[in-house]
């Protein structure tokens, strides 16, 4: 009677141990719910980012369609491009 009590209490203690392994560390455990907790804020936060410059190119867009002010300012500051008469001084530091 003694030698199956506790072979009984081992069945139940590794079968203990097995369950808390798949819940703290195995598929589905808590560690790996944190982590895709976390991975799901930090693509939150980059989708929010994306949003926000979405938002502004489609303003600039709709900037560069309506006014030539705009790609003229951009023709000047990035292709150092001037009008007809204009003289155009470059000053070194």
């Amino acid at each position: 009677m003694k030698k199956a009590s506790n072979w009984s209490i081992v069945l139940l203690s590794i079968m203990l141990i097995g369950l808390q392994y798949r819940l703290w560390i195995g598929d589905g455990s808590y560690a790996q719910r944190w982590q895709l907790e976390k991975k799901i804020r930090l693509q939150v936060e980059e989708n929010e980012r994306l949003q926000a410059r979405n938002v502004f190119l489609a303003a600039e867009v709709q900037e560069l369609k309506q006014g030539m002010e705009t790609v003229e300012e951009r023709a000047r500051h990035e292709l150092g491009m001037i009008k007809r008469g204009e003289t155009l001084y470059l000053l070194m530091e």
